[in-house]
């Protein structure tokens, strides 16, 4: 799906009604009470909740027993059904007029009913500069980041400001043992070597393609760095590796950074 900043494509009716009542002034959020205020101090208001999914058909790659190698058509299709559900949360943010989206959530769901379907849910909390300073991206687009209302403080705080969620990630088929190697093996202590190689590969592929991203977003480097490893009923030798976080850059080259102990002080006020 291409990206238009003005289109409702894909948005159903109740969103429609459910964001106008967040244009009207009443917000929504999965932020804590301690979030809600730090992301209040930082100068940014919240906008609402905003969700975006896809369900998605995930097609059969053949893999070869006793090789170890990349499928890359269940790559594709994970990384496309998230990029799906990013866009449509991206487009209700933007009905909102919000700067950016925090406390990104990426969530893959499956159902009885559709064995090879997949639903692929994008949820976080909306928000808008207070006094109007643009944070949106290069190509006017509302940042997205996964961090938390806490972490989204401190950043700022930092000098730093959240560009958007990056991602790569790898779908891999780990080639299973011979019955000679499985028996050889049985009675020592031995690395079993091909395995170490492909998971190694495998998360490798991964954090490439997410670096990519941030380096295509002109990013200075990726805070709250996760690796995720899910089979996806896929079987146990065959098991998705996703890297994520939030690309970001400075604010200026000038900002004076909060000491330590005062970002700590007030992450842990008291309410």
């Amino acid at each position: 799906m291409t990206y238009d900043p003005t289109s409702k494509e894909g948005l159903p009716s109740d969103s429609a009604k459910r964001l106008a009542e967040n244009k009207a002034g009443l917000f929504t959020s999965d932020l804590s009470v301690n979030e809600f205020l730090l992301v209040k101090e930082a100068g940014f208001e919240p906008l609402g909740l905003v969700v975006g999914s896809s369900i998605y058909h995930i097609g059969f790659q053949f893999a070869r027993w006793q090789q170890s190698q990349e499928l890359t058509v269940l790559t594709q299709a994970m990384y496309h059904a998230r990029e799906l559900a990013m866009t449509r949360m991206e487009e209700e943010a933007d009905q909102l007029g919000a700067d950016g989206i925090i406390g990104v959530r990426l969530e893959v769901g499956r159902y009885e009913w559709g064995p090879d379907l997949a639903e692929f849910i994008a949820i976080g909390t909306a928000v808008r500069h207070r006094d109007g300073v643009l944070h949106r991206t290069h190509d006017n687009r509302p940042f997205t980041s996964d961090l938390s209302g806490q972490d989204f403080w401190t950043l700022l705080q930092a000098g730093y400001r959240p560009l958007g969620l990056v991602m790569g990630n790898c779908v891999y088929h780990v080639a299973h043992q011979s019955m000679r190697q499985s028996w050889g093996n049985s009675m020592r202590n031995v690395e079993m070597t091909n395995f170490t190689q492909a998971l190694y590969d495998a998360r490798e592929l991964a954090m490439e393609r997410m670096q990519a991203e941030a380096q295509a977003v002109q990013a200075q480097g990726i805070v709250g760095v996760q690796l995720v490893e899910k089979s996806h009923g896929w079987g146990s030798h065959t098991i998705e590796f996703l890297a994520i976080g939030s690309a970001v850059i400075p604010i200026s080259d000038d900002h004076v950074i909060v000491k330590p102990q005062m970002v700590l002080g007030m992450n842990d006020r008291q309410i």
